[in-house]
């Protein structure tokens, strides 16, 4: 028997997080690992459920989630955008609320790339008169 589940993608710098909701008492697994293993952070941790709880789905459903590249902040971003998706799957009438808090737009902000003759993205080499 096949198990209904939502699956969105979310991202936000380098990361991207596969995300699944199955029926459930409200676990999140990370990589196979737990939520508070696997995210050091309190407030990384509330990123991450801010969807759930804005919704009023944290017992509902389980988050199985896989996520690569990136740092915590940055995974905890794609994350949330991820649990939001695939939120907007299981009821359309979430996209109001989600939207309201900002949570489905994909935050554009990246790492500027270095550039030549610089030292940096911008940093440009100390001048020197003579």
């Amino acid at each position: 028997m096949a198990q209904v589940q939502y699956i969105g993608t979310g991202r936000r710098k380098s990361s991207v997080a596969r995300v699944r909701l199955v029926p459930g008492e409200g676990r999140i697994v990370i990589n196979d690992r737990d939520i508070e293993n696997y995210i050091p952070f309190a407030a990384l941790r509330e990123v991450v459920k801010q969807p759930l709880n804005i919704t009023g789905t944290v017992a509902a459903y389980d988050v199985l989630v896989n996520v690569h590249g990136g740092g915590y902040t940055g995974q905890a971003g794609a994350i949330r955008h991820g649990i939001s998706r695939a939120l907007l799957t299981v009821d359309a009438e979430y996209r109001g609320s989600l939207k309201k808090a900002g949570l489905l737009t994909r935050d554009p902000r990246m790492k500027e790339r270095k550039k030549y003759g610089l030292k940096g993205a911008r940093r440009a080499p100390q001048f020197s008169k003579r």
